[in-house]
């Protein structure tokens, strides 16, 4: 029996927590008033990881994104991280794609 799966696109957002040292929000903010920019503070510096999870549910594949924002993709003890749905792409059927019908 074949199992209907949708690739659900995310995005996991990581930063420096709050407290922690940022070497480079701190370079960006002391360059900003070299390049005539004012009133921009607090700069904290980050990374973005963008991926596709072929899931049953939305439920689904956030928790394996969760997981993997938890145990690959961050360090617990200096980084948070946020994860967002970029949305549905298409259906899976027993692994091969099938063009999304949906308008």
């Amino acid at each position: 029996m074949s199992r209907s799966l949708v690739e659900f696109r995310f995005a996991v957002n990581v930063a420096p927590k709050p407290g922690i040292l940022d070497p480079q929000g701190r370079a960006v903010e002391q360059s900003l008033p070299h390049l005539g920019l004012s009133g921009v503070s607090a700069v904290r510096v980050g990374r973005r990881v963008e991926l596709t999870v072929a899931a049953a549910t939305e439920a689904e594949a956030r928790a394996i994104v969760d997981d993997l924002a938890a145990e690959l993709l961050s360090n617990p003890l200096i980084e948070s991280y946020g994860v967002e749905l970029l949305g549905a792409s298409s259906s899976v059927v027993d692994g091969s794609s099938v063009p999304d019908r949906r308008a």
